[in-house]
C-alpha cells in the first residue's frame, strides 16, 4: 500500500506542464522592479544631477509597465503560467535589466547584482533545466556588459574609470553568486514540496485507518444483530432434521441449510475479533495488546516475531500496573509499519519488547538484519530518505525499493500521540536495527482518560503476577 501511495504523491510533487509560478506573483514582482527603476533613475538624474539618457531608459521601463498591464487584462490574477511562458517572461526581465544597465554604466553600475533575481525566481518555480538556461542568459548578458556599455553617469572631473581587472572581478562575483543562490533556493523549494506531499500522504493514511476501524465497528454491530436469527435458523433446522425421515429427499437440503448457517456464524465470529470502538470495554487496550494488534498481520510470515512485555526493574506497586491506552488507528498503523520494516530486513527474528514504570512507557522493536546504514541513520524519518534498496527481495529476484514515506508516516503518527523515536544499531558482535518508541506514561494513558472520564469504569489490568513477565513467540 505505501509504495503505491508514495509514488502518487511523488508524482504530484513533480513538475507537470504548468509551472509553480502564478501570474499574480510575477506581475507584482515586476511592478516592484518598475517602481524601483523609476526611483533610482529619478534620484540619479534629479538629486545627484548626473547626466544620463533618461528618454531611452524611460522607454524601456514603460515597456515593462505595459507588459504588466497586458498580462493583467489578458489573464486572471491566479492564472498559473506554463513553463515555457514563465521562462519567456523571466528571460524578458533579464534582457530588460541588461538594457537598462547598458545605458547606465554596464557592469560598473552597482545594481548589476539584480540580474540574479530572475534566475532565483526560476530556481523556486521552474524545472532545473530552464533555470540553467536562464542562468546562462543572465551570465552572458553580464559578460557583455563588462566590455560593452555606455559610461557610468558620474562627475565630469575627475571621470570614473574602473580597470578591466575590477570589471572581471564583478563578473566573477555575479557568476559565483548566481548558481549559489539558485541552488540554495531550489533545494529549499524541493524540500518544501516533498514535505507537503509527505504530510498529505500521512493525512490520507490516517483517514484510511480511521475508516477501516469504523468498518470494524459496523461489522461487529452487524454480527451482533445477525447472531439471533442465525441461531433461530440453526435451531429450526436441527428440529426438522430430527423429524425428517432419513430417506426423505429433502433431508440433504436441510443439512445444507444448517451447514451454511453454521458457516455464517463462523464468519461473524471472525468479524467480532475487533469489537466496535464505541464499546468502552474494547476501546482500550494494554501495551501488550497494542503490540499484538500491530504485529498481527506479520505473524504468519517467514520471520519469527517474539513479543515480551514486563514492568521495568525499578517499577513497584501501582507503577508496575500495565499501562492502558486508547485504541488509536494512528498508533496501531505506526507500530505496524515499523514492525513490517523490521520483518522485511530481519534474517530470522524480530523482538518486540514493552517496558514501563510510573513515568515512561517504552516499546523496542529490534531485528537481526543488516542494521541501519551509518550514513543515513540520522536522516531516516525524513520524507524520501530510504534504505529499502537493501531490504527484502521480490520473488523475481529484484530488490524492492521505496521512497521513505512509510517510515515518515509512521514516525509522524507516533509523534502526534506524544511518542519520541530513537534509532540505533545493535552493538557488535550482534547485528541488526533497533527502534525505540517512548511515551510519557501520562501521554500514553491521557486519551483514554479524556474519552471515558467518570462515565464508564476503565478496564484495569492486574499488576503482574507470578506468571509475568508476559512473553509470546510466534
Amino acid at each position: 500500500m505505501i509504495p503505491n501511495l508514495s509514488k502518487t504523491f511523488e508524482a504530484k510533487a513533480s513538475f507537470s506542464g504548468d509551472s509553480q509560478l502564478r501570474l499574480q506573483t510575477i506581475v507584482r514582482l515586476r511592478w516592484v522592479g518598475v517602481i524601483g527603476q523609476i526611483l533610482a533613475l529619478s534620484a540619479v538624474y534629479f538629486w545627484l544631477g548626473f547626466d544620463l539618457p533618461v528618454g531611452p531608459c524611460l522607454i524601456i521601463i514603460a515597456v515593462s509597465a505595459w507588459v504588466n498591464v497586458f498580462l493583467a487584462i489578458r489573464y486572471p490574477a491566479r492564472h498559473r503560467l506554463s513553463v515555457n511562458f514563465a521562462t519567456a517572461l523571466l528571460a524578458y526581465d533579464i534582457i530588460q535589466l541588461a538594457s537598462l544597465l547598458y545605458l547606465t554604466g554596464g557592469i560598473d553600475n552597482p545594481f548589476t547584482m539584480l540580474i540574479v533575481a530572475p534566475v532565483t525566481v526560476s530556481a523556486a518555480t521552474l524545472p532545473l533545466a530552464y533555470t540553467i538556461g536562464l542562468g546562462t542568459l543572465a551570465l552572458g548578458c553580464t559578460a557583455l556588459l563588462a566590455f560593452y556599455a555606455m559610461p557610468l553617469p558620474w562627475y565630469l572631473d575627475p571621470p570614473l574609470s574602473h580597470p578591466i581587472l575590477y570589471k572581471i572581478g564583478i563578473l566573477l562575483a555575479v557568476a559565483a553568486s548566481m548558481p549559489f543562490l539558485a541552488l540554495y533556493v531550489w533545494r529549499l523549494t524541493q524540500e518544501g514540496r516533498q514535505m507537503s506531499a509527505a504530510l498529505a500522504a500521512t493525512e490520507l493514511v490516517l483517514s484510511r485507518e480511521q475508516k477501516l476501524h469504523a468498518l470494524d465497528g459496523l461489522a461487529a454491530a452487524a454480527a451482533h444483530e445477525l447472531g439471533t436469527p442465525l441461531s433461530t435458523i440453526t435451531l429450526v433446522t436441527n428440529e426438522l432434521d430430527r423429524q425428517m425421515p432419513k430417506d426423505s429427499p429433502h433431508r440433504d437440503d436441510i443439512l445444507l441449510l444448517r451447514s451454511q448457517a453454521q458457516r455464517c456464524r463462523e464468519i461473524l465470529q471472525k468479524l467480532t475479533r475487533h469489537p466496535p470502538d464505541e464499546d468502552p470495554l474494547h476501546a482500550s487496550l494494554t501495551a501488550k495488546e497494542m503490540m499484538h494488534e500491530a504485529a498481527a498481520p506479520y505473524m504468519e510470515g517467514r520471520t519469527r516475531i517474539k513479543i515480551h512485555a514486563a514492568p521495568s526493574a525499578t517499577a513497584a506497586g501501582p507503577d508496575a500496573r500495565q499501562p492502558m491506552g486508547l485504541r488509536q488507528p494512528g498508533i496501531i498503523y505506526g507500530l505496524g509499519n515499523i514492525i513490517e520494516n523490521a520483518a522485511d530486513f530481519a534474517k530470522n527474528q524480530v523482538e518486540i519488547t514493552a517496558e514501563w514504570d510510573g513515568q515512561t512507557v517504552q516499546m523496542v522493536i529490534a531485528d537481526d538484519g543488516p542494521g541501519f546504514k551509518p550514513e543515513v541513520i540520522d536522516n531516516i524519518g525524513e520524507p524520501y530518505i530510504t534504505t529499502r534498496s537493501a531490504g527484502r527481495k521480490e520473488k523475481a529476484g529484484g530488490k524492492v525499493s521505496g521512497l521513505g514515506l512509510g517510515f515518515f508516516i509512521a514516525k509522524t503518527l507516533l509523534e502526534r500521540s506524544g511518542a519520541r523515536l530513537h534509532l540505533e544499531n545493535r552493538t557488535e558482535p550482534l547485528h541488526g536495527a533497533i527502534v525505540r518508541i517512548a511515551w510519557p506514561r501520562k501521554a500514553f494513558e491521557a486519551p483514554l482518560a479524556s474519552r471515558e472520564g467518570a462515565s464508564a469504569p476503565q478496564r484495569q489490568p492486574q499488576p503482574p503476577g507470578p506468571g509475568d513477565p508476559i512473553s509470546d513467540t510466534i
